[in-house]
């Protein structure tokens, strides 16, 4: 053993005294977690007589506990039956669904029902014979019972007795003088009579101080709290600052989103969580639709922004130098041969101290050029330069877009008169490019849509259903389910915070992504909409700057009030008219 404890410890420590026994117990390297771990196969079989008690205490999963006592025990309980065998009566089947009776079997079963107390009393279906227990020969409609009553004076006349209000008074005031003297009963707020003297003072002459008091019972109210209560009341309720967090973090707030663990977030507000993805050349509206490439806007926001930038300084110059889209398309037309090119553009943005690129300003024809003939005419002068719906035209304009005039009345002054009188210039516009405006009688230019390039053979999923030649139409079909914007109901005049009802006065989707410099300011669509008095809408827009005479107020305002059914009017409307005065 000594040999073999060497052998052990000679690589890990060093005896220093040999000699002296090692304390503690030597276990032996034979058992090793392998040998514990590893399953014995075949597993050893359990006696029968070990495998009693087991069921007793364990038995398996699924099997009937038996005590080990009666493991040897026949089994006779499962074939044994308690109780006494019943005969089946009716099912509930037949119960529930009987057999139908025959004519012959119902008749019977009313004949022998028809003896019955309760089937004469009431009946099934129908009221009761009533006459079955009366003599034979009485009628019943005109024979009574019991002695009649007279009717002296019935019980509305002695509520209200046929007398008027002076005589019910008098006989009020009849011998109430002794009444009091007997009874000492006198009428409401009837002072006592004392029998005092009363010629050296009035009678209703008072004495004393009054005293000062409340009818709404505020004194009676206050003596009736404690004087601690009325304190507490007084003073500021301070509460915890660790509950007032805790209230303020797990409670959700109006207009504020919940976030119940914004203190432990580490990150600003505006942190974004995730992987930022580089976006690709194509977008989702690029495949849905099959655009071509010429119409792709990605890599072009500087390009557009600043031909957006171009038109928008244009406009504003021909609204504030020009009274008229004739006269403004007039000053571009150098030549006066009806159109505008690229040289006569030029030399009015320097007049506008606009001086542009050459690369954008044939950019800026390119956009104006609706039919791609590398010059402006006056239709689209108007779409894309000017504000048209802010400069109408009017009666003597429309003449002259549409038939013309001559080239000597039409020529600038500048330019070379050598053009022979009575040679007249072809028309600007056409008949059918001029419709009239939105609520009003003046016309304005036609806009011009600008579509985009649709490919061939393309075609929606929608457009296949129902694609048959003389096919039923949609129009008329029947729609189911509540709309989203309930245009049948009343708008509330205060709308509950829990309401979600859009009513039709809520923005749209464009107006959410592009708001209003309006809404900006706190003002919405609705505001000018309402309808106001004549002072408020004359404050407004002297406040917005418009110096604005009585007479024209008065002019403007009175054909306002001709457009509604009852002569009220609103900012919208108000400003449509001004600004139909002012295009005249």
């Amino acid at each position: 053993k000594m040999l073999e404890r060497e052998a052990i410890y000679a690589a890990k420590y060093k005896d220093r005294f040999p000699s002296i026994k090692s304390a503690g117990k030597l276990i032996p390297t034979g058992e090793r977690a392998e040998t514990c771990l590893k399953e014995i196969t075949p597993r050893p079989v359990t006696p029968p007589v070990v495998k009693k008690f087991l069921n007793t205490t364990r038995p398996d999963p699924g099997a009937v506990r038996v005590f080990y006592g009666k493991a040897g025990d026949p089994d006779v309980a499962s074939s044994l039956v308690h109780g006494v065998s019943t005969r089946p009566s009716l099912t509930a089947a037949l119960l529930t669904n009987p057999s139908p009776k025959t004519l012959f079997q119902q008749k019977l079963q009313e004949l022998r029902e028809a003896a019955y107390s309760s089937h004469q009393k009431a009946p099934l279906g129908r009221t009761c014979n009533q006459p079955l227990g009366l003599p034979n020969g009485m009628d019943i409609e005109k024979t009574t019972f019991g002695s009649k009553t007279l009717q002296s004076v019935n019980a509305g006349e002695i509520i209200h007795p046929p007398k008027s209000h002076e005589q019910v008074e008098k006989e009020l005031q009849e011998g109430h003088h002794l009444y009091i003297r007997s009874h000492n009963a006198y009428f409401v707020g009837e002072p006592v009579n004392r029998k005092y003297d009363w010629t050296k003072y009035s009678k209703s002459s008072r004495f004393g101080i009054a005293t000062p008091h409340y009818n709404d019972g505020r004194n009676v109210a206050k003596s009736l709290q404690w004087l601690h209560h009325l304190q507490m009341e007084r003073g500021a309720k301070l509460v915890t600052k660790q509950s007032d967090d805790f209230r303020e973090r797990t409670q959700p707030q109006i207009g504020k989103v919940h976030d119940p663990i914004a203190d432990t977030m580490n990150v600003p507000l505006n942190h974004t969580y995730g992987i930022m993805v580089r976006p690709d050349e194509f977008g989702v509206g690029y495949l849905l639709h099959h655009t071509a490439s010429l119409d792709f806007l990605r890599g072009k926001d500087r390009k557009i922004a600043i031909l957006n930038a171009v038109r928008q300084h244009l406009k504003k110059a021909n609204f504030h130098n020009f009274s008229s889209l004739l006269e403004a398309f007039r000053h571009y037309d150098k030549k006066g041969n009806g159109v505008i090119c690229k040289e006569d553009i030029q030399d009015v943005c320097r007049q506008f101290n606009l001086d542009l690129h050459p690369q954008l300003l044939e950019s800026l024809i390119a956009f104006c050029d609706y039919d791609n003939d590398g010059r402006i005419n006056f239709l689209e002068f108007s779409n894309f330069l000017n504000w048209k719906d802010k400069m109408p035209i009017g009666e003597l304009e429309e003449k002259i877009l549409t038939k013309g005039r001559n080239k000597a009345d039409s020529a600038p002054p500048h330019s070379q008169k050598t053009l022979k009188e009575g040679i007249r210039e072809e028309a600007l516009a056409k008949e059918g490019d001029l419709v009239p405006a939105e609520g009003g009688i003046v016309k304005t230019p036609k806009t011009l849509p600008r579509p985009k390039t649709v490919p061939d053979n393309y075609t929606t999923s929608s457009s296949m259903v129902s694609a048959v030649v003389g096919g039923l139409s949609t129009v008329g079909y029947r729609v189911y389910g509540v709309p989203a914007v309930r245009t049948d109901l009343a708008a509330p005049r205060i709308k509950r915070v829990s309401d979600r009802t859009n009513y039709g006065d809520q923005s749209n989707a464009g107006g959410l992504i592009h708001p209003s410099l309006y809404s900006l300011k706190g003002v919405h669509e609705k505001d000018f909409f309402i309808s106001r008095p004549k002072e408020e809408i004359a404050c407004i827009f002297r406040n917005v700057g418009m110096d604005i005479s009585e007479e024209t107020f008065h002019e403007v305002w009175n054909l306002a009030a001709m457009k509604h059914p009852r002569g009220q009017v609103c900012v919208e409307t108000f400003r449509n008219v001004l600004d139909e005065i002012q295009a005249k």
